[in-house]
């Protein structure tokens, strides 16, 4: 295998990838392997399963990638331009998996979620872990939204779910059309959705 500093960090990127490009269920051990150049014995010295893989996987996707979401959603940052950082980001980022695989990919998590809901009580867990770590990121934008008077009190937890619903929507009709222009327009959606008023 590679050295075993980096042996586990290389499956655990490979193996996002991979089930974020194709599928859960089409990808192998073997090939998660033979993309990381880890040998298979090697794999399970790591991860008792692929599943045990995945789900560390998406965890270590998650982290990654939060110290961005703090930014952008920071209380610093004016609510309702947040949530247009937020949208803008999700278009550049499919937009971006587009041009670099010939595919739009939608919401990992939502993908190997909706996949597996049924069939892996962890991996389903974990994704919906994922989508509540969001929604709380818009609940609280909600409530900054309302202290400064930019939208109506409302049942923010509620609304915040009703966004996330719309997101994970487009993202997947984005993926079924392979096309990220669908998202293009989401932030002004998303803030006509709330009953946003931008100060004059």
């Amino acid at each position: 295998m590679g050295r075993t500093s980096d042996a586990k960090e290389k499956l655990l990127q490979v193996a996002f990838e991979l089930i974020w490009q194709q599928s859960y269920g089409s990808v192998s051990v073997d090939d998660i392997c033979e993309r990381a150049k880890v040998k298979k014995g090697s794999f399970y010295y790591f991860f008792p399963s692929k599943s045990d893989l995945a789900v560390a996987a998406y965890e270590e996707h998650w982290q990654c990638n939060r110290p961005k979401y703090d930014r952008v959603f920071s209380p610093l940052v004016p609510p309702l331009e947040r949530i247009d950082t937020y949208c803008k980001l999700l278009y550049e980022g499919q937009k971006a998996k587009q041009e670099k695989t010939g595919r739009v990919l939608g919401c990992p998590f939502a993908s190997v979620g909706s996949e597996l809901s049924t069939q892996d009580e962890k991996i389903r867990q974990k994704s919906q872990e994922m989508f509540d770590r969001m929604c709380k990121y818009l609940e609280n934008t909600l409530r900054d939204a309302h202290k400064e008077g930019l939208i109506e009190k409302q049942d923010f937890s509620a609304k915040a779910s009703a966004i996330f619903c719309l997101v994970m929507g487009m993202l997947l009709q984005a993926k079924v059309k392979n096309d990220s222009e669908v998202l293009r327009n989401l932030g002004p959606i998303v803030l006509q959705m709330i009953g946003a008023t931008v100060p004059a």
